[in-house]
């Protein structure tokens, strides 16, 4: 494989609390693991490094909660990784206190994404979030003042007990803040969970406001100044942000179809023609690099067809259109000349994107665009 890959995700799963809802790769305690962890972290990068090209264009630290990590272990990891243009931690507010937020921006960390998730108590509750409204506001005031220019909120509707107020009043909470990112997601608890068990007739009565509720998103932000750039995710445009592209670069890369390397428990990488993913499991990952060795993984071959469709199913999701000759031999022809009459696509100049209307089904209008 040839150094070519310019975006890294590296995984720290430790976690105070499982919230019921999540289904990333967790670990709750361990504390006395972190170091150990790191450890395996900087061993796993110096085995794949080889595939990398310094410096990067972004590095992404996402969890599990990376700040819940022990702070001098956190400071210790990013010093050991790789320079990059937009280096991103995820942090739930809670553990936001002026010394990590220091320690993080002294660390070279350039954008903090904040997982606030909603800003109503009984709401928050309902997510098992530890977090308070006022941890969240001031984890954002905390990193404006450490001079964080670059801050994401992570927010969730389709909650059980939430209602369009309830959705208004997150959405004035989260404007007041004036973050340079949103990322605004539907709530998918995954079936045979404890979060279905206790809430499931909620999650269906939910299931037929979805629709709404994403609208009142996207409306609402839009007339905040925010640009609507990718089906969930919003940045202050650029008039209001400095000229700056406020865009989440890494997750664009996925977006646009880049490479990318993944390290830590259930990391994935896509290189090439290969894809693979560790797997979830602490006690084998920290064994297997203690003794000099990749970490269990399953690997799979990706056919170039495979990812000509992704190239297509992801770059949808985006506000700029997708060329055709990026895409070609996976678009229905047919289905793009019925979707344009019903004005749910555009073509123009050798390129295809979704309208202002198909954005709102833009799942459904892809599956019938592919061939």
């Amino acid at each position: 494989m040839t150094a070519d890959v310019r975006h890294l995700y590296v995984h720290l799963p430790f976690c105070a609390h499982r919230c019921g809802y999540c289904d990333f790769v967790t670990v709750v305690g361990h504390g006395d693991s972190h170091h150990t962890y790191i450890d395996a972290l900087v061993r796993e990068l110096e085995l794949e490094r080889h595939v990398l090209r310094e410096p990067l264009e972004t590095l992404f630290l996402g969890g599990g909660t990376p700040t819940f990590t022990a702070a001098d272990e956190l400071a210790r990891l990013l010093a050991r990784l790789p320079a990059a243009e937009e280096v991103t931690v995820e942090a739930n507010p809670e553990t936001v206190t002026p010394e990590l937020a220091a320690t993080l921006r002294t660390a070279g960390v350039t954008r903090v994404s904040v997982g606030a998730q909603s800003f109503q108590p009984g709401l928050l509750e309902t997510l098992e979030r530890r977090a308070t409204p006022d941890a969240i506001r001031g984890a954002v005031y905390g990193l404006r003042d450490a001079s964080f220019d670059n801050i994401s909120l992570d927010l969730i509707y389709g909650i059980p007990g939430q209602g369009a107020s309830d959705l208004d009043a997150d959405m004035a909470e989260a404007i007041a803040l004036e973050p340079d990112h949103i990322s605004w997601y539907e709530l998918e608890a995954k079936p045979g969970t404890r979060f279905t068990h206790r809430h499931g007739d909620e999650l269906a009565a939910q299931a037929e406001a979805m629709e709404g509720y994403f609208e009142r998103v996207v409306e609402g932000l839009s007339a905040a100044g925010y640009r609507w750039y990718e089906t969930a995710n919003f940045c202050r445009a650029a008039p209001l942000a400095g000229g700056r592209d406020l865009r989440a670069r890494h997750n664009l890369a996925y977006w646009l179809g880049r490479d990318y390397l993944g390290l830590g428990i259930g990391a994935v990488s896509t290189v090439g023609a290969q894809r693979w993913r560790n797997r979830p499991n602490l006690g084998r990952y920290l064994a297997a690099l203690a003794g000099g060795h990749r970490p269990p993984r399953e690997v799979e071959d990706v056919a170039a067809e495979v990812r000509v469709r992704e190239r297509l199913m992801l770059g949808l999701r985006l506000d700029e259109p997708v060329e055709l000759r990026d895409v070609d031999g996976v678009v229905d022809a047919r289905a793009l000349r019925r979707l344009e009459r019903f004005g749910l696509v555009e073509r123009r100049n050798g390129s295809v994107t979704l309208t202002h209307r198909g954005r709102f089904v833009g799942g459904a209008v892809t599956a019938d665009l592919l061939a």
